[in-house]
Order: C-alpha cells, then structure tokens, then sequence
C-alpha cells in the first residue's frame, strides 16, 4: 500500500513513517521543514515532499496516487493559548480530508489527541467518569484540544457527504519511547494527564492499522483513545484516583473485572485489532 504521513518530520510523523516501512509499504512523507537527522529519507520505498499542507492545491498534488493517508500534521501543545494552534491545525486536518475526498482516497487516520477533553492543558482537568471511553464528552478549554476535537467534526462531515470513505481519529496520549519517560515527579500537575502514556511504536501499530484494517470492520468515521494500560506511575490507579479524583465515579464492573486504569480502550482492540505493547 501507497500511504501518504503528514508531519513526516515530526516526532509522531518519525516513528509513524519507520513501521510504515517495516511493515513493507510505500511512505510518502509531507512536511513544511525538511530533516537531516532521519534515517529513513535513503530507504527507496520512501518519497518527501516539502510542502505547506496549508495550500490546498499543493496538499492535493502530494496525495496524488496514494492508498491512504495518515494525517500527522499540527501544532503539538497550545503553545500561546492565542490564535495560531487552533487556526492552523483545522485547516491543515480539512485540507487533508477534502483532498482525500477530492482524489477518491477512502482510507484516512487523523491523530486526535486525548486532549479533546478537559486535562493537562485546560485550567482544571475535568472527567465525568472513569474509565473513560470514546463516549465522555469532549469539553476542552483551550486551542489544541479544540483543533482536534474539531478535526473530529472535520471527519464526520467529511464522511457524511462522502460515504464511501473511513476515517479514525487515533486519539494518543503522550507519546514517549519508555514507560520511564512518562513519568512525572508532580503527581498532582500529572493528573490531568491521568498518569498515562502510549508507548511510541504501539501508537505508530495504531495508526497503520487504522489505514490497513479491512474495509468491513468499521464504516464512516470513529474516535478511538489509544493508551496505555498501565500507568507512568507506582501507586494503583484507584488509589490515585480516591486521593485527586474523589467525586468521579467508576463504572459498574471495571474494577470488577481485574481491568487496571483510567482509559478503556477496548474499542480499538475491537475494531483496529490493537492492544498497547511497550516495545521498548
């Protein structure tokens, strides 16, 4: 497969295009800046293209071509809190989509974040219940967590008028190589993060699979929280969440179940056949 990944140079983008690549296909990397320090730009089954994915003309001429597109593209964190996150994020993502749509490109995957809810970036992290799932609801405060749930609504338009594509926002959470390097010595400044983490090469399985799984495993467009089981923490997760969390209930049965956590992500074991694993 002829995949297209945005943001190739980023550190997502980086990781993303190496399991592209092992996994045997053909990477087309798209970004603004161009980097010497990859070791990927020699491999002969990857193609750059420096280009700024604000232009759509420019954006369509990159897809050209390609099975599917990995959308990797953005501002990271909010940066200023302003203006510039929020706009550029959004029109990136819809270029991305409309170009795709435009090119008859029917397999995409945006990266969302975990931040379309109220956590480490907004003013007070604010969760309805755990563990949570693609169900709670997305109240972010900030730019970053707004551009991406956005890209969110960007997707279910998208879909809507052009049924016969699939998109997944692969909403990660801090994307890290070891679980050693989640770790935060602030656990109350952590626990808008829910002390969580996704192993780097487990969320770049996460992406490819949501691209490469068979069509008739899902339709349309679908949220999916990709994190770690475990936590970037020693305490067990409800001790943690008796001492920050007091008042957020727990749905029946989850701790029942031996499951450990604050994230259930069953839905992309379901549908993406993805389960976290620390490759490193």
């Amino acid at each position: 497969m002829k995949i297209a990944i945005t943001g190739c140079n980023g550190g997502v983008g980086r990781r993303v295009v190496r399991w592209v690549l092992k996994e045997g296909h053909i990477a087309v990397g798209a970004d603004c800046v161009t980097a010497q320090d990859t070791d990927f730009y020699s491999n002969p089954a990857f193609f750059f293209h420096q280009v700024d994915l604000k232009d759509f003309d420019a954006t369509l001429k990159v897809f050209e071509g390609c099975d599917a597109i990995i959308q990797l593209a953005a501002f990271p964190h909010p940066m200023d809190y302003k203006t510039k996150v929020h706009n550029d994020n959004v029109v990136i993502t819809w270029n991305v989509l409309r170009a795709a749509a435009e090119l008859g490109i029917n397999r995409v995957a945006l990266a969302s974040s975990v931040n379309v809810l109220r956590g480490v970036f907004s003013t007070e992290p604010v969760f309805h219940y755990f563990p949570i799932d693609e169900n709670h609801p997305c109240e972010p405060d900030e730019p970053y967590g707004l551009s991406k749930l956005i890209s969110e609504m960007q997707a279910n338009t998208i879909v809507r008028r052009y049924p016969s594509m699939r998109v997944a926002s692969i909403r990660i959470h801090m994307f890290v190589p070891t679980r050693t390097r989640a770790y935060r010595q602030d656990y109350f400044r952590a626990r808008g993060d829910l002390w969580g983490y996704v192993q780097m090469d487990s969320a770049a399985d996460a992406f490819l699979r949501a691209v490469t799984v068979e069509m008739d495993h899902w339709t349309g467009h679908e949220t999916f929280f990709i994190t770690a089981p475990q936590l970037a923490a020693d305490e067990d997760w409800l001790e943690l969440k008796e001492k920050y969390f007091p008042n957020v209930p727990v749905k029946p049965g989850w701790v029942e179940s031996g499951t450990k956590g604050f994230f259930d992500c069953s839905k992309a074991e379901r549908l993406l056949g993805w389960v976290h694993t620390d490759y490193a």
